[in-house]
């Protein structure tokens, strides 16, 4: 048996396992991904809101899923989302139409 097999080549070598995303890059994701919802919702009631809604929901419920230290503005970027949708349905039901108009 060669003495380079195994563990003894990684101790040689100095090469070492890749370790994926620590828990704290991973909570710091899901901190972003729940303020981003937030703000894509909070933004959405006034524009753009057929793509901001539904992209605020997504955003917040994988907070939430990857256990954000902030649950409480993902659910808030979840329920501005659906806003979004409510909003965007009334908008097409009176106006007919599935974007703003002045006129």
């Amino acid at each position: 048996m060669s003495p380079l097999t195994g563990s003894h080549i990684r101790a040689r070598t100095g090469a070492r396992p890749t370790a994926g995303p620590t828990a704290r890059t991973r909570t710091r994701d899901a901190d972003a991904m729940a303020v981003t919802g937030f703000v894509l919702g909070l933004v959405g009631l006034l524009v753009m809101n057929l793509i901001l809604g539904p992209t605020a929901v997504v955003l917040g419920a994988l907070a939430l899923r990857r256990r954000t230290t902030r649950p409480g503005r993902a659910r808030l970027g979840i329920a501005l989302g659906l806003a979004d949708l409510a909003v965007l349905g009334c908008l097409v039901t009176a106006d007919g139409t599935w974007s703003w108009g002045l006129a």
